[in-house]
């Protein structure tokens, strides 16, 4: 599961509480990742950063997955691998550094950081953060990022592994490069992710690497049926959700999407990471406890 992190203006606190609430119900459903995002300079509208809300979080959660999301271009990569190591060091279990480039001229404006540079900034912060947490002492004399031995703690014996989030051709050539593991695009239509994996696949093989985790966000709600889904979805997907496609949506009974989720499966996606369509909190709950029974069915198949 990837928490919602961005909300309408309203009570800081009630929103608060409700991600607590779905990480606890995320958790009771024994789902096997649990995973926030990152954006920047979002103001009025509150958007949950990050580090301190996955520090929350992980007393709620348990020895499963967890990781955060950084736009790597709008961190300094010595304050990334700190924040990285310190709550790998909180949790009990595997940590996944999940990254991108990020893209908005907003925030990247609002971070003092050219989107001109996003690529470079990207590739040489990963490379600083992934030393830095191997426990190195980092000397970096030029480029983007300079300054002279950098060492950090804690950080863990346990390696945090990256996923690298890309669409862009050059991009998934980048993450086959670099990455331990793929996210693909939230808003891919299922013929596009498959050709994307395809051309993951393809770039792994092209330098001789396993392509590792190979991930898929959906964007969903489970209903109590059908037509429960569709009272609380359809009128989300057909105002637009987030610009994408109704394709590009998951939603329906708890049959309509496993069948969703397994046609990820058959393609060769090892995870579907889920995020909730919908604001209503007793809505979403209930969908997070109906995600339970989508799991356990595509864990029998």
């Amino acid at each position: 599961m990837s928490l919602r992190s961005a909300y309408e203006p309203g009570d800081v606190r009630q929103l608060g509480e409700h991600i607590v609430e779905r990480t606890r119900a995320a958790r009771d459903a024994q789902l096997d990742s649990l995973f926030v995002g990152d954006h920047h300079a979002t103001g009025p509208f509150p958007y949950f950063q990050n580090v301190p809300l996955m520090g929350r979080l992980l007393a709620e959660w348990d020895e499963r997955t967890a990781g955060v999301l950084m736009l790597l271009p709008l961190w300094h990569p010595v304050l990334a691998a700190e924040q990285l190591g310190t709550l790998a060091s909180l949790h009990r279990g595997p940590f996944v550094l999940q990254c991108a480039l990020g893209a908005g001229d907003h925030q990247f404006r609002a971070m003092g950081v050219s989107l001109r540079e996003r690529v470079k900034r990207f590739e040489q912060g990963l490379d600083i953060i992934r030393r830095l947490l191997a426990g190195e002492t980092v000397t970096v004399p030029d480029g983007p990022y300079a300054f002279e031995e950098a060492r950090i703690a804690p950080i863990t014996e346990q390696r945090v592994d990256v996923w690298i989030g890309a669409s862009a051709p050059k991009s998934i050539e980048r993450a086959a490069r670099m990455g331990d593991g793929w996210l693909a695009d939230p808003g891919l239509i299922p013929e596009e992710a498959a050709a994307q994996l395809e051309q993951y696949r393809a770039a792994c093989a092209a330098i001789g690497r396993d392509p590792g985790v190979i991930a898929i966000r959906r964007d969903v709600h489970v209903g109590r049926s059908a037509e429960d889904a569709e009272r609380v979805a359809g009128p989300v997907v057909a105002g637009g959700y987030r610009g994408f496609r109704p394709a590009a949506c998951t939603y329906g009974s708890v049959e309509q999407v496993t069948e969703q989720c397994r046609r990820f499966a058959e393609m060769g996606y090892t995870d579907v990471i889920v995020r909730h369509m919908v604001n209503d909190q007793s809505e979403v709950l209930g969908s997070i406890e109906r995600l339970a029974e989508v799991r356990a069915a595509l864990a029998d198949a």
